[in-house]
């Protein structure tokens, strides 16, 4: 039988299974290794929440705020993703502040929460977070109040939350991929500032504006007396809601089980008046 010092001798001796045990550990090694990580990935990735809405809605303050527990120093338009992982409690309403999060007692469900650029010519980096983030459980919103009241401001976020609805409602009616519709959070922010519209103005500004772009985006078919059975499924697609109604509303994204909510708030006051957007969070994820 041989000894320890010849084994070690002939694995040091250059030779032909030598090399090929070599190289057999350094290709098998790293393959093995990744399936291993792949296939306990589908336990180690936290559920989901993405941030998502125009610049200067306050995304980026929202996120610091909940992940310090404290209102934020000025922050800056955001140029890529960012994410936090935050303890969302499942217990009573009463623990349900986001000061609360960094609490180990009680049950808790981790989640990341991920921020994303608002800027136009950044939006394309959003959809494809929104398109391919891991678990993900619900989308938040965010929009300025304090300016929906301005044309200028009220059809870009109308444009975007219209893109990121359709994505939803896309997602939701693809059966073959059987992923969970995904609830949506219209965060109403700065209510603290006087030209803030109340939550039910948002709902109805950014409803009728939605409308308005829903019935360009058609290309007039329907007021050109092409009937409903002649339009190709291609078209129905690209219709947000209801298809073929005059009117939209968010409710109408309930036939695609895709619950959609508006909450005022506000992140900068001196005592974030947030609690309502993250006790919606908490009981998503």
């Amino acid at each position: 039988m041989p000894t320890a010092t010849q084994i070690v001798e002939a694995l040091l001796t250059p030779s032909i299974p030598v090399i090929l045990l070599g190289f057999l550990i350094m290709i098998g090694g790293p393959i093995l290794l990744h399936f291993v990580l792949a296939s306990s990935a589908t336990y180690t990735i936290a559920p989901t929440v993405l941030l998502i809405g125009p610049e200067n809605a306050g995304k980026t303050s929202l996120l610091t705020l909940l992940e310090r527990g404290t209102n934020p120093a000025d922050t800056h338009t955001t140029q890529r993703t960012q994410s936090v992982e935050l303890n969302a409690t499942t217990d009573a309403k009463t623990k349900g502040s986001f000061r609360n999060h960094d609490d180990s007692s009680g049950t808790y469900t981790k989640f990341l929460l991920v921020d994303t650029p608002g800027h136009g010519k950044l939006r394309n980096v959003a959809m494809a977070k929104l398109a391919d983030a891991d678990k993900l459980k619900a989308v938040v919103f965010m929009v300025d109040a304090a300016a929906l009241g301005e044309q200028e401001t009220l059809a870009p976020t109308a444009a975007y939350l219209h893109d990121v609805l359709l994505h939803l409602q896309r997602r939701a009616g693809d059966k073959g991929k059987n992923k969970a519709a995904v609830p949506v959070l219209i965060a109403a922010n700065k209510m603290d500032l006087f030209t803030a519209l109340p939550a039910n103005l948002v709902k109805s500004q950014l409803e009728n504006e939605l409308t308005r772009i829903r019935a360009s985006k058609s290309k007039g078919l329907l007021d050109s007396g092409v009937g409903v059975d002649e339009i190709g499924s291609e078209d129905q697609d690209s219709w947000l809601g209801e298809y073929g109604s005059e009117k939209f509303s968010f409710q109408q994204m309930g036939e695609f089980d895709i619950d959609v909510e508006v909450v005022p708030g506000s992140v900068t006051t001196k005592e974030a008046d947030v609690d309502k957007w993250w006790w919606w969070m908490a009981q998503r994820v």
